[in-house]
């Protein structure tokens, strides 16, 4: 094969590569989330299992001035991550789910806020492995951000975009 086949076979290669990314690219976005949420928040309806189960129960009460108490807000927040997972998974309610999603992902940031002595050690940039575990979600809620994107567009009429 001639030097000029083998790179024109490679830019086809990679065109099909594309279009088959932007085919299916959000799709696999939008159901990797899903099962991620499904996951984390079943894990909350079992004591003891999740590691954001401790951090969570105290952020909750925290934020409710100590209203509500981690024995009820854990199954709460277990049955709201599993609905985020199921309405991104099936697409139903889309818009609410990513709403769901959005404020999740702002409770998911508190304890960096009222928690500080435990997410960071030393400064700002050296977080905790509980800080790194939080601040991961940055890519969750980017992820959400993609998603929600392309609800819009969809609602435009740019069906290619599905």
């Amino acid at each position: 094969m001639k030097t000029r086949e083998m790179i024109s076979a490679m830019i086809e290669t990679e065109n099909k590569a594309i279009a088959w990314k932007a085919r299916h690219g959000l799709n696999i976005l939008r159901i990797s989330l899903g099962l991620i949420f499904i996951w984390f928040g079943v894990l909350k309806f079992f004591p003891g299992v999740s590691a954001a189960e401790v951090i969570a129960g105290r952020t909750i009460e925290k934020l409710t001035f100590g209203l509500i108490l981690p024995a009820v807000s854990l199954p709460v927040l277990a049955v709201w991550e599993c609905v985020i997972g199921l309405g991104l998974i099936s697409k139903k309610w889309l818009g609410l789910t990513l709403l769901l999603l959005y404020f999740q992902m702002i409770g998911t940031f508190l304890p960096l806020v009222f928690f500080p002595d435990e997410t960071f050690a030393h400064s700002l940039l050296v977080p905790t492995l509980l800080g790194q575990y939080i601040i991961k979600n940055i890519v969750l809620l980017s992820g959400g951000v993609v998603i929600g994107a392309t609800v819009k567009i969809r609602n435009t009429d740019a069906e290619s975009y599905s």
